[in-house]
């Protein structure tokens, strides 16, 4: 069977052309620009206080699966930012119901899923009915640094991990909501992705 080389060549262009948008894609993600006054991500593995100043960010409420929380809530912020001209930033946060504090099992309940403003001075013109928009006041977290993928699995075992950092530092109280920033975006194999999952305290 013989092969019209002109075919071939547009293949070649075709795949090449997918490929470059893919790891475009990936790039761009892992390098949208954090909140102002962000600390960047945790380092894998590692354990520290951080301090965040306030923000602004368009959250919408995803009960139900909390595995899947992050991907429902991604559709309409999407819209919200596209249709208000915003810019993405890096992370884009969840935050999980206390219970899972309780017990890092817990598979369902009501998580929130919030893209960040870049500044506090961006006010966004058309709101739609799920959006809310919040600033978020300045917090003290413990946060630890993951690698992978953005599983519940993950997070349970990250909670865990700092339970056990409180347990040993009783001079800390948990004064909210755990949660979750994801700093990279689908294109990115799942060794590479990062997030920091993170406990609101205070000293």
């Amino acid at each position: 069977m013989k092969l019209n080389l002109g075919w071939v060549m547009v293949g070649v262009v075709v795949a090449i052309a997918a490929t470059g948008a893919l790891l475009l894609g990936a790039y761009s993600a892992a390098s949208a620009p954090l909140p102002e006054g962000f600390p960047p991500p945790s380092p894998d593995g590692e354990i520290e206080i951080k301090q965040y100043p306030e923000y602004r960010a368009a959250t919408v409420q995803t009960p139900g699966n909390l595995d899947s929380a992050p991907s429902r809530g991604f559709s309409p912020l999407f819209r919200h930012i596209s249709s208000n001209d915003i810019s993405m930033t890096a992370p884009v946060e969840t935050r999980y119901p206390a219970a899972t504090l309780e017990d890092s099992a817990v598979p369902n309940g009501e998580a929130t899923v919030s893209f960040l403003y870049r500044s506090l001075d961006i006010v966004p013109q058309e709101v739609a009915q799920e959006i809310q928009i919040e600033d978020i006041p300045p917090m003290t977290v413990v946060s630890i640094g993951t690698r992978g993928g953005y599983n519940l699995e993950s997070y349970q075992s990250s909670i865990q991990r700092l339970q056990a950092w409180l347990a040993a530092h009783p001079e800390y109280q948990v004064v909210g909501p755990p949660r979750r920033f994801f700093y990279d975006g689908p294109f990115l194999p799942d060794a590479l992705k990062r997030s920091d999952v993170q406990i609101p305290v205070r000293r």
